[in-house]
Formats: C-alpha cells, sequence, structure tokens
C-alpha cells in the first residue's frame, strides 16, 4: 500500500476519459464500497487487467530466442574471422611483410 501512496505522490500526468453519467456513476459506487478513490480503483483496474495474452508472449519469446541465436552465430562469425585475420597478419609478420 505504501508503495501505491508513493506512486501516486510522483503522479504529475492527467489522463481525461469520457464515460456516460451511468458509468461514472457505477465506477464512483464501486470505488467508494472498495473504500478508494475513484482514480485510485481505476489506477488498480488497470494494474489488474492482464498486460499481454498468453500466445502473444510466448511468440516473442520464441521470436526473442530466434534473435539470441542468430546474435551469438554472428558473433561466432565475427570472431573466427578475427581469429584468421590475426592469424594472417601473425604469418604477414614471421615472413617479414605487410599487410596492405
Amino acid at each position: 500500500m505504501k508503495h501505491m501512496e508513493a506512486d501516486l505522490a510522483r503522479a504529475t500526468e492527467h489522463i481525461p476519459v469520457f464515460v456516460t453519467a451511468r458509468e461514472k456513476a457505477r465506477i464512483a459506487r464501486i470505488a467508494k464500497a472498495a473504500g478508494v478513490s475513484t482514480g485510485e480503483f481505476l489506477r488498480r483496474a488497470v494494474a489488474s487487467f492482464p498486460a499481454e495474452d498468453q500466445e502473444i508472449l510466448e511468440c516473442m519469446l520464441e521470436q526473442m530466442t530466434k534473435t539470441a541465436a542468430q546474435a551469438s552465430a554472428a558473433v561466432d562469425d565475427a570472431l573466427a574471422f578475427i581469429e584468421a585475420s590475426n592469424r594472417r597478419i601473425i604469418a604477414n609478420e614471421a615472413r617479414g611483410s605487410t599487410p596492405d
């Protein structure tokens, strides 16, 4: 509860929401029954709303896994290229030649 109070103390933004008179009365009635302000009731309602569907999260996780694998492969390729380049440099230096 203290966390919510701290967040509310830092609140600086306003979100105008148009509702019917009936909806406003219903929201106010429910908030009063819960012992909170209308704003607090709406904040809690939003916080309890599921942010993402499970299927969407699974697709996102799958895509992140693929992307991470691609990035890892790209890093491995780059490291292999650098290693081969370093070997060529060492070989050229041993022969007394310089890279172009």
